[in-house]
């Protein structure tokens, strides 16, 4: 039997899997330890996409976690099993031989990685944990050796609440160790981004990595996004709670809407370089670079107003991707890819992080204030307003052409329902077009909540999925030894 050396108390998802494991006691071998670690997911209550232009996040780790457990091998394969595997068709287990992630001894590009991870759809979902051991050979000299790890994971996969983050984090928190590699959550959360940007191929911010690593049990993570700076986190205050609904439809960050708008932001940026008088130089690969002496190189530092009266009637609401390139060179943007074929919006992925960092910063300012004012009424008046917030933060998203039916629904019913049922604000999360609405909520509002998920279920014949809950991240949660 596997058992946990020294016996610790451990969270429940760590138990299930070595119940799991004795189960499946012939996927590893009995000789040697396994190294064992979890990673929430998260629900994004404000910022959402604005992360990638800069603005200050707010983000919940939940109880819901991947585990990963990870065995060296003496065989040169790195064979990767998923309790959780993404697809109808998808496979459960996958093997890459090291000859072809380090052909010589040395470890292939990203690019080459990415091709030959992506190129079976049935497969393609090892991506997220093959990339690891390839980028701690890049960036940390990590020998590429052979390994067996398994996955397992409860934080549902497309539903917006960042499953893919959470074995990503598992996954580097457990090789790193067994490698050696000694990394701080802050490292880990970049190092995690690198794979999904570079090896996956989903032009993801950081937000969802640096919460699934360093966030902390019933607190708001705080990060701005400038590139991955954490501030103080925010305690939930007592009165309040925070929910989520699945809405049934599947979200993917690596979708066209979401790459989309990211793009028309970056475009967004690089035509407000130019009215601002910055100059702009030609780098490798389409990019340009910027020197920004006022903004920094984000939007999120440029205030509405200065917006409104300077650049907002002075960008297009739209352009053609061969347009651009031929007026502008590029954006300063590497991880997304212009198509000069197609037209992008401009204005509307613009103005949305312009106006989103100020929302998040007048949510936690709020927020705090009601750790030092706990009068009923001014909780309720404070709710109400924190609640309008996200309202504000949902219609910027639909906006931006990332709404879909069914969140827009629950946002109605939440907005129908109102404070009078416990109920303040709610709003699409993450990478919008479908996934979790996340919910603000007066405390012991289950109730509430579960009849806002079937009505919703009445009106859309989907099934929606509630969450709740809250654990900390990978590096609270710590890393184990397990022994046969």
């Amino acid at each position: 039997m596997w058992h946990l050396e020294p016996a610790a108390h451990t969270s429940p998802d760590i138990g299930q899997l070595l119940d799991q494991l004795n189960h499946e006691a012939q996927f590893f071998s009995k000789n040697a330890p396994l190294t064992i670690a979890r990673a929430p997911g998260r629900l994004d209550l404000m910022g959402g996409i604005a992360d990638y232009s800069g603005s200050l996040v707010l983000e919940l780790p939940l109880a819901l976690a991947a585990v990963a457990a990870v065995q060296a091998d003496d065989a040169p394969i790195i064979t990767i099993r998923s309790h959780q595997a993404s697809g109808l068709d998808s496979q459960d287990e996958v093997q890459i031989a090291l000859t072809d992630l380090a052909p010589d001894g040395l470890p292939v590009s990203y690019q080459q990685a990415r091709d030959l991870l992506n190129a079976d759809p049935r497969s393609r979902w090892a991506a997220y944990i093959a990339g690891v051991p390839l980028v701690l050979a890049h960036e940390c000299g990590a020998a590429l050796r052979g390994l067996r790890i398994l996955i397992a994971s409860d934080v549902p996969a497309g539903k917006g609440v960042s499953s893919s983050a959470a074995i990503e984090v598992a996954a580097m928190r457990a090789i790193a160790e067994l490698l050696g590699v000694q990394l701080d959550g802050r490292q880990m959360a970049l190092l995690c981004q690198m794979v999904e940007n570079l090896v996956v191929g989903a032009p993801c911010g950081v937000m969802d990595q640096m919460t699934a690593a360093c966030g902390q049990a019933d607190a708001l993570l705080a990060l701005r996004c400038q590139p991955a700076e954490l501030e103080p986190p925010i305690a939930i205050p007592q009165a309040l709670e925070v929910w989520g609904i699945d809405s049934g439809i599947r979200h993917a960050v690596s979708g066209a809407d979401y790459g989309s708008v990211r793009v028309g932001a970056f475009i967004g940026y690089r035509m407000i370089a130019e009215l601002a008088g910055f100059p702009a130089t030609p780098s490798c690969s389409g990019r340009v670079a910027i020197s920004d002496p006022q903004f920094g190189g984000y939007l999120a530092n440029i205030t509405p107003s200065r917006w409104l009266h300077e650049f907002r009637d002075r960008l297009p609401e739209q352009i053609n991707g061969a347009a651009f390139l031929e007026r502008y060179g590029g954006t300063t943007d590497s991880v997304t890819h212009i198509d000069q074929t197609r037209n992008y919006a401009v204005r509307m992925p613009t103005e949305h992080p312009i106006h989103e960092h100020h929302r998040v910063e007048a949510f936690r300012t709020l927020l705090q204030y009601l750790a030092t004012d706990q009068n009923q009424s001014t909780i309720e008046t404070t709710a109400r307003l924190l609640g309008e917030l996200m309202y504000q933060s949902h219609a910027s998203y639909s906006a931006c052409g990332l709404g879909s039916d069914g969140t827009d629904l629950l946002v109605h019913l939440v907005r129908m329902a109102g404070a009078e049922a416990g109920l303040y604000g709610a709003k699409i999360t993450g990478g919008g077009s479908g996934g979790t609405v996340a919910i603000l909520a007066r405390r012991g509002s289950e109730n509430a909540i579960r009849a806002i998920a079937t009505q919703y279920a009445a009106q859309s014949g989907r099934e929606p999925f509630v969450i709740g809950g809250s654990s900390s991240g990978s590096i609270a949660s710590g890393v184990f030894a397990a022994h046969w």
